[in-house]
């Protein structure tokens, strides 16, 4: 596939339920963003949890609905897929049927799972209450997660269970010294995170929908090309196709591109 075509798994576009666009006008403009960048697949994935009522979940099929049409009026070549990113306790206690119209495409194979802000004791028996009823889980952006910055062995222990990561485009442009881009680059490094999406919110300012774009860049230096290209479109496209992971590609420890050609000469 060409180097730029991006699928994209997470991205608050709905406008006017969640803390995504607030009108038709600002959702229009993020998918023009991310058609500009290269996203050609985008999923609609916004909060279903208690603090956004407005998000119902017998709605979301016809809400994507109509903002396909709406972007084909405008003539936007964006795939707009159906999904959720769910919380945590609304995925434990949720029915089969409610499981089912929150995952990508209403499927029932694929369930997006924020990760939680504070610590949850037994995080990996909670998550695997959805996958026993045949669902497989992504845990969005674990990398802000302060107890995971203090101990990434959970994760470890989380990836041997089945759980799919995914980091946010903008946890690997932030500053060096940002604990989330620590998490971030280590999870890609030892090849535990399977997945960068944007989580966009905009097309411009406040989480971007174009990070995606920008951070394919960065994950390049630190696994190489072809791995990150595998995060950006193979993988998110399994998923939201509910079919199995294609094997990944090793990582590229030495990075990809002129500055990790220049590491490498300085340490040789």
């Amino acid at each position: 596939m060409p180097q730029n075509v991006f699928v994209d798994i997470h991205a608050h576009v709905l406008p006017g339920i969640d803390d995504g666009p607030k009108n038709l006008g600002d959702a229009l403009a993020l998918l023009r963003a991310a058609a500009g960048c290269g996203i050609t697949t985008l999923a609609a994935t916004p909060h279903v949890r208690s603090d956004f009522p407005e998000v119902r979940l017998e709605e979301l099929a016809a809400r994507v609905q109509a903002l396909r049409e709406e972007a084909e009026r405008e003539s936007i070549g964006v795939r707009i897929v159906g999904g959720a990113e769910v919380s945590l306790v609304w995925a434990v206690e949720a029915s089969d049927d409610e499981l089912v119209l929150a995952s990508y495409g209403q499927r029932g194979k694929d369930l997006l799972i924020e990760t939680p802000a504070s610590a949850v004791a037994g995080l990996g028996q909670l998550l695997y209450r959805p996958r026993s009823r045949g669902l497989r889980v992504t845990l969005a952006h674990p990398e802000r997660s302060p107890e995971f910055q203090r101990d990434p062995s959970q994760l470890e222990e989380l990836v041997r269970q089945g759980i799919l990561l995914q980091i946010d485009a903008t946890a690997l442009l932030a500053p060096r010294r940002s604990p989330a881009r620590r998490l971030a680059t280590r999870l890609c490094r030892d090849g535990l995170a399977h997945v960068i999406a944007s989580d966009g919110h905009r097309a411009a300012s406040w989480r971007p929908v174009t990070a995606l774009a920008d951070a394919v860049g960065v994950a390049s230096e630190i696994v190489g090309p072809i791995r990150a290209q595998w995060m950006v479109c193979v993988t998110p496209a399994a998923i939201l196709a509910g079919v199995a992971l294609p094997n990944p590609p090793p990582v590229d420890r030495e990075g990809g591109g002129a500055l990790g050609r220049l590491r490498s000469r300085r340490r040789s």
